[in-house]
């Protein structure tokens, strides 16, 4: 797991952080919420150095949020890939608030096409805050509290 000076704090965020916050740990999430799971795969796409993605892949997997399992294709020797464990795919709304946020106040002509869907009707998704019984609450009036 990371050792940032946040992984003991007390607070849930800095906590998240001391994972997430690694450079280039979001990304490769991303990619393997994409499907990307083998070694080059995210290497090829993200251009990481091998010996940092190498660490961060192992964080990763330290933290909870990948996990290795071993594959082995007719005639080749046994290699590993990176799959999102059950945390991993809580981290879900994460990465679509971020992407969210990226595309209404950073905007960019170029911007990629990255949207969360559902899976069975293709439909875009965003994210909301919601009381209990299903109605939303506009951003402006949600406070974060101590405590």
């Amino acid at each position: 797991m990371a050792t940032g000076s946040w992984i003991d704090d007390p607070c849930p965020i800095a906590r998240t952080m001391s994972v997430l916050g690694q450079r280039w740990a979001v990304l490769i999430l991303r990619e393997a919420m994409l499907g990307r799971s083998r070694f080059s795969e995210f290497r090829k796409q993200l251009g990481i150095a091998s010996d940092v993605l190498s660490t961060r892949l192992s964080e990763l997997v330290d933290a909870g949020i990948l996990e290795v399992v071993d594959y082995q294709e007719p005639g080749d020797r046994v290699r590993s890939r990176y799959v999102l464990t059950e945390a991993g795919h809580d981290l879900a709304p994460v990465l679509a608030a971020l992407g969210q946020w990226g595309h209404d106040h950073l905007t960019h002509p170029g911007s990629s096409g990255y949207r969360f869907v559902e899976a069975d009707t293709g439909e875009p998704l965003a994210l909301r805050f919601g009381r209990r019984d299903g109605s939303s609450v506009p951003v402006p009036r949600v406070s974060l509290v101590g405590g």
